[in-house]
């Protein structure tokens, strides 16, 4: 996955360009330097955002990703009520409730991943493993038959081991069987849609959701970086920066004067 342009390095700009020699003090130009090279790395997160359509009830949309080596990756889904995805844009609420799986491998032999249990990554608003995979928030929820409902999906997936993947998103009620049978992709698909978008009823009400709108978020973090996190010398490092910050901006103000 590429990298994000992010501002990593425009804050390392500012640190290192900024007069604060003759400002604040060189001490504190090296502890905000040394600051910055402990927390940068905490931030820095690669995210691939995919929006589009669904051409009909049995559509599928399917992507691959690889890692070279173990992360934590996170799957989220907007498409059904709404929300703002990594790249900042406004996702509308108003499409389909989606059907989502990862497996491992590529073609009609790639495996769908299980966690510790035995239970497969697969799910939607349909499937009695709903609860486990709500994406609500970041997602937003719609109000249907007088209640908010969540429809979208979020999966974690900790320590996930170097190799390429494939994840597929479908509408809701078009299933992968591998989800029963922690199975492989070849299976195919039930089609349980009708021929529609969105064929269940929710609170009692038929679900208004009737377009295949989707928007899916492919997010990976470092394993190593998140876990690598010192504690409590962050806290302890940016209590003496505040305190010099402090210390310098009165004694530059009073210098001014």
């Amino acid at each position: 996955m590429s990298a994000d342009p992010g501002s990593a390095g425009d804050v390392f700009r500012f640190v290192k360009n900024f007069d604060l020699e003759t400002q604040i003090g060189g001490n504190l130009q090296r502890l905000l330097l040394s600051i910055f090279f402990v927390i940068a790395p905490l931030a820095l997160a690669d995210t691939i955002c995919y929006t589009g359509t669904l051409s009909d009830s049995e559509d599928i949309f399917e992507t691959t990703f690889t890692l070279t080596s173990t992360e934590n990756v996170t799957l989220q889904t907007y498409g059904f009520g709404g929300g703002v995805n990594a790249a900042g844009t406004t996702i509308s609420p108003g499409g389909t409730d989606p059907f989502l799986a990862i497996f491992s491998g590529t073609g009609p032999d790639a495996d769908i991943l299980t966690d510790g249990f035995g239970n497969a990554f697969g799910s939607s608003l349909d499937l009695s493993n709903y609860g486990s995979f709500q994406g609500c928030p970041p997602a937003g929820t719609v109000t249907i038959g007088g209640n908010p409902q969540c429809g979208d999906i979020m999966m974690t997936l900790d320590s996930l081991a170097a190799g390429t993947y494939t994840v597929v998103l479908a509408d809701g009620q078009y299933i992968a069987d591998a989800v029963f049978d922690n199975g492989t992709l070849g299976e195919g698909f039930t089609d349980f849609t009708g021929g529609v978008f969105c064929n269940i009823d929710i609170n009692s009400v038929d679900c208004p959701n009737t377009s295949g709108a989707y928007a899916l978020d492919i997010t990976e973090v470092s394993s190593a970086v998140t876990t690598a996190t010192p504690e409590p010398a962050p806290v302890s490092l940016i209590t003496g920066a505040l305190l010099l910050i402090a210390a310098g901006i009165r004694r530059f103000r009073f210098r001014s004067r």
